[in-house]
């Protein structure tokens, strides 16, 4: 928790007080989710979805029970954010508002993106696909990601181009 608390507050400077977290939809929905996930792992899929939606009906943050989210993920603003199924998320990944990390169609298995530690993705991006955004990578607000982004670069654009490695 502590460590959590040490992130926010590096990547948010309206924080002001420890205190605070606890009124940040970030903080209840990824509670949610460490719980939906637990469910979910216990094939109880009915009930981690249930649980999943009342965190979503409560944060506007809708991430799928079976998503794997690493260490301090920071989701500022997080209204409209969209985690898929088989999405993957590193240590120390920010997203805005309206991030949708979703996948292409109906097809089966992994579908999403994996997500690299240290990344950040900028308000109303677009990760659509089951790909990697290497570590340390940014998304720029806006952008519309449809291929793999390698450590350390720079995405952005409707499709994302690599602008800066």
């Amino acid at each position: 928790m502590k460590e959590y608390i040490e992130n926010v507050r590096k990547n948010d400077p309206a924080m002001r007080s420890a205190a605070e977290i606890i009124l940040y939809p970030s903080f209840w929905a990824i509670g949610f989710h460490r719980l939906a996930h637990m469910v979910y792992h216990m094939n109880l899929f009915w009930i981690a979805r249930f649980i999943s939606q009342l965190g979503r009906f409560l944060t506007g943050i809708e991430i799928h029970p079976g998503a794997e989210i690493g260490k301090c993920l920071f989701i500022d603003h997080g209204f409209g954010v969209v985690i898929g199924e088989t999405a993957e998320i590193g240590d120390y990944v920010t997203i805005y508002h309206g991030v949708t990390l979703g996948a292409t169609g109906n097809e089966k298995g992994k579908r999403h993106p994996d997500i690299g530690n240290h990344v950040i993705i900028g308000a109303c991006a677009q990760v659509i696909g089951s790909f990697r955004v290497g570590h340390h990578a940014r998304i720029g607000a806006g952008s519309v990601v449809l291929k793999e982004v390698p450590d350390g670069c720079t995405a952005v654009g409707i499709p994302a181009k690599i602008i800066r490695k």
